[in-house]
């Protein structure tokens, strides 16, 4: 038995999260597909879908991509040896409709349902593990790290409004697990309203329910531009062997 696995209290025994992988933005800011781009070796996809692949709290894997990539994708998961993606579907125009496709293609045995930035290559098993174990317990959670720089609030003219103390906000990151009844809700509600949310806990939380933060890491990146491959590319050299 693993090490991981030890940490995993029985009532939490797989099968316990399915896992949306998020890949249907546009890279606009990248300039290039940064999804199937080379990372030290590998398309980003394949490193993101390793960490759950190795992970033993998540028992399938559902890829949500642009219409014209499924193919690509597919070919690229199968040739890899993958054994937990189950799907790789087409999502929606906006992240909420790729969510909302994502959780209903996911088993109907799933009690936990994650949601994933495939540009998110750098995930560890640990946070992961406590991602899982929080959503567990709190029915929602999402990793989180504190800010470095100071927060200020700004009005329409760009003026600072007021400070915001940074102990009391995270930069929160991905993947967020929930409840998989819950989650399917709260998407569907923010569908059929119109909400606004820029992450999938914002339609959870517009819903009144508590959502629980556990430490992220800040090697948990998002590619976003070219500056963050660099990045990407030296935590690789310091984790060694990736």
């Amino acid at each position: 038995m693993s090490f991981v696995n030890n940490l995993i209290p029985k009532k939490l025994k797989i099968p316990v999260c399915s896992m949306v992988v998020l890949a249907a933005g546009s890279s606009q800011r990248m300039g290039y597909d940064k999804i199937t781009a080379d990372l030290k070796g590998k398309p980003v996809i394949l490193r993101t879908l390793q960490a759950f692949e190795d992970s033993e709290c998540v028992n399938e894997i559902i890829v949500v991509t642009r219409s014209e990539s499924v193919a690509e994708l597919s070919d690229i998961i199968a040739q890899s040896g993958l054994k937990k993606v189950k799907k790789v579907v087409e999502g929606g125009k906006t992240r909420a409709e790729s969510s909302n496709i994502g959780v209903f293609q996911c088993s109907k045995n799933a009690k936990l349902i994650g949601i994933h930035d495939g540009a998110r290559p750098l995930v560890s098993g640990d946070v992961i593990l406590r991602c899982v174990k929080g959503a567990r317990a709190s029915r929602a959670c999402v990793p989180g790290i504190p800010p470095t720089d100071t927060i200020k609030q700004i009005n329409v003219k760009h003026e600072v409004e007021s400070t915001i103390p940074r102990d009391k906000t995270r930069l929160i990151q991905t993947p967020q697990i929930f409840d998989s009844t819950l989650i399917k809700g709260a998407l569907t509600k923010a569908l059929s309203e119109n909400w606004t949310i820029t992450d999938d806990a914002s339609a959870v939380e517009k819903m009144g329910i508590k959502i629980h933060v556990v430490d992220g890491s800040s090697e948990n990146i998002k590619l976003t531009s070219p500056i963050d491959f660099y990045i990407a590319e030296k935590i690789l050299d310091n984790r060694g062997g990736e």
